[in-house]
């Protein structure tokens, strides 16, 4: 199932796509798509509905963030080696996690404000899921049990802030409203049949800057899973995003950021695809 929300900021709607990728109206049968939504078992329901029966959304309608309620927002830094390189970081032994504030998140097509004298707001493609169960100290061969599913992240971040400001501080240059673009789908994991095997790439006013495959991540996304739970839970809601592969601003020479007027247009093979307009 391909599961989104649509509607104004701050009172989405669930919905599904259909067959022909039109959009159904949930509400009537599902209060939201959160972790509510996987603990009380109303995401296995919707397998059951006959679509047809769903009122249909009007073209047009704002795509709100995929999740709703979001608990916790983890986020794993320097997860492909090429990255590691084009930034001069060393390749990590373990996985490197920081947080993005809940308050980032909007909607895979919103704007992406720059904040007020920002002049390194940079660009990052990733796959991310959600957490569909509680995870507390999970084998890495359980793992993807606990995930509902996948969706696309631009972890939009200000590299000033992030590494520059009173040392290096990464939660510093993610959390800035509007650096947490997700959606537009939710996609089920019985739609993906290896998240290890997934196209991902990222475009700036047509030009083509990242482009890769999650094959080449250093910590898989089950590893990930088993790795985060040791160290907290993971609630249902909860979501990860996994790192982002070479071709950031920050990795060019000369480097290259975002401003105003540009376009961002990204995409996971499989979760569709995002356009942010930066203003």
């Amino acid at each position: 199932m391909k599961l989104l929300r649509f509607g104004p900021a701050g009172a989405e709607k669930p919905g599904i796509l259909d067959a022909q990728n039109r959009i159904r109206d949930l509400s009537a049968v599902l209060l939201d798509i959160d972790g509510a939504a996987f603990t009380s078992g109303a995401i296995e329901i919707l397998r059951k509905l006959d679509l047809e029966t769903l009122p249909l959304v009007e073209d047009g309608a704002r795509i709100g963030p995929c999740v709703g309620n979001v608990g916790n927002f983890v986020a794993v830094g320097l997860n492909y080696s090429a990255h590691c390189t084009e930034t001069y970081a060393e390749i990590p032994e373990e996985p490197i996690l920081f947080n993005k504030a809940r308050s980032c998140i909007v909607g895979p097509n919103d704007d992406v404000i720059l904040p007020p004298g920002s002049v390194k707001t940079d660009w990052e493609v990733e796959i991310a899921f959600v957490i569909s169960k509680r995870a507390s100290y999970v084998s890495e061969e359980s793992a993807l049990e606990y995930i509902g599913g996948y969706f696309i992240c631009n972890d939009v971040s200000e590299r000033e802030y992030q590494l520059e400001r009173s040392g290096t501080q990464w939660g510093r240059g993610k959390g800035c409203a509007t650096f947490g673009p997700i959606g537009p789908y939710l996609v089920t994991p019985d739609e993906i049949a290896d998240p290890q095997n997934l196209a991902l790439w990222l475009d700036v006013n047509g030009d083509r800057m990242q482009s890769d495959s999650t094959h080449t991540m250093i910590f898989s996304i089950a590893k990930l899973v088993s790795y985060i739970s040791h160290y907290m839970i993971l609630e249902p809601g909860d979501i990860v995003t996994t790192g982002t592969p070479p071709g950031v601003g920050l990795g060019m020479k000369p480097e290259r950021y975002l401003k105003r007027g540009d376009v961002m247009v990204l995409g996971v093979e499989g979760l569709g695809e995002q356009r942010q307009n930066v203003r």
